[in-house]
């Protein structure tokens, strides 16, 4: 019995360690610059606080449109805490999607994070498909807001006559990316991303005049 009283204060004890200040422990935690890591752990070191300045919370990288000039005519430009030393420790990353007419981001999902889209400029059919098979989409255009699930497969289509710009946020600081194409294809062959990229563009129309289920 004494044993069991033991062993049960020592559960409750490494339990309550290991949940406790799950919250930053301080204000900020910009990135440290690693010319070599020697020490792997879940994020990354720390800065100096006396080295941290302003521009460690500022980022350029979303200000110019991504290189549309590829099969999907699309581009995806991810800011994380790698390159965003701000980002460190905070739970947050940004990205920004340029796609030209009849542009595509191909479906996809973020193993860490939900994220929410927001169109500065465009028409863009978005969508995503939740673990019952069903379908939630809708037409965006410039201003509006729409959100994808945690890991839930997910896409972008520029359903306009010019180009389209989406700005969005992520949960994570490392949200990750797995590709439909890469994960089934490894490196797909010309034809079958057509035939995918087709499947897809037609589905979608389709699917936006019924507001349907996929079958």
């Amino acid at each position: 019995m004494k044993s069991s009283l033991t062993l049960c204060i020592s559960l409750c004890t490494l339990i309550t360690l290991c949940t406790s200040e799950e919250s930053n422990l301080q204000d900020t935690c910009p990135t440290a610059p690693t010319a070599k890591q020697g020490i792997f752990i879940n994020g990354y070191p720390c800065k100096n606080p006396a080295n941290v300045s302003a521009s460690d919370f500022k980022s350029s990288k979303l200000d110019r449109p991504g290189n549309t000039d590829n099969f999907l005519r699309s581009a995806l430009t991810l800011v994380t805490a790698s390159d965003f030393p701000g980002l460190n420790t905070l739970g947050l990353a940004a990205a920004r999607t340029d796609l030209d007419v009849d542009g595509l981001q191909i479906p996809h999902s973020h193993p860490r994070a939900s994220e929410i889209v927001f169109v500065s400029k465009g028409v863009v059919l978005v969508g995503f498909v939740d673990t019952q098979n069903q379908l939630f989409q809708k037409t965006l255009k410039a201003g509006d807001v729409f959100l994808f699930p945690r890991a839930l497969l997910h896409f972008c289509l520029n359903a306009g006559y010019d180009k389209a710009v989406i700005f969005s946020v992520l949960n994570s600081q490392n949200p990750g990316v797995v590709r439909i194409a890469d994960a089934m294809f490894l490196q797909a062959e010309g034809d079958v991303m057509e035939k995918l990229v087709s499947r897809i563009k037609s589905s979608a129309a389709a699917l936006e005049m019924s507001g349907g289920v996929i079958t």
